[in-house]
């Protein structure tokens, strides 16, 4: 009995969707039992719109990236990053690893990106999604 290639990468790729699903709702869950604890609090329509923005680029940021989403602001996002580093890079989370890995695309090899460039990489990358969905928000 042979092994297809493609039944191969069709069951990692799902499993890979189910690690990222699971850390969402991981994420998620945090986030309900931060917000049961607290005191209703009624926010103002600015207030609930910045919410709504952080919120959309938090998921841009977990799993849209990550997947290698065709969305026209991810794309626009990884160009500006890419305009603004000087090299391409490649979003992703290893298995059992709830951090987000960054690795610089050098012709065919990767490099993870590490320390001091990493925190000013995930700046950026934070600062230019908020703008991205801000901007795109009605």
């Amino acid at each position: 009995m042979t092994i297809q290639p493609f039944n191969v990468q069709n069951m990692l790729r799902v499993y890979g969707q189910h690690l990222d699903q699971g850390r969402r709702m991981a994420r998620y869950r945090m986030l309900l039992q931060r917000a049961s604890s607290g005191d209703v609090v009624n926010l103002s329509q600015e207030a609930r719109r910045r919410q709504l923005v952080e919120k959309v680029a938090t998921e841009i940021m977990d799993s849209l990236m990550v997947s290698g989403s065709n969305n026209p602001v991810v794309l626009d996002i990884k160009k500006e990053l890419q305009q603004e580093f000087g090299f391409e890079m490649e979003f992703r989370y290893l298995p059992l690893e709830p951090e987000l890995q960054i690795l610089r695309k050098d012709g065919e090899e990767l490099f993870e990106i590490t320390g001091e460039e990493k925190t000013n990489i995930l700046e950026r990358f934070w600062r230019i999604t908020l703008d991205k969905v801000n901007k795109t928000m009605l």
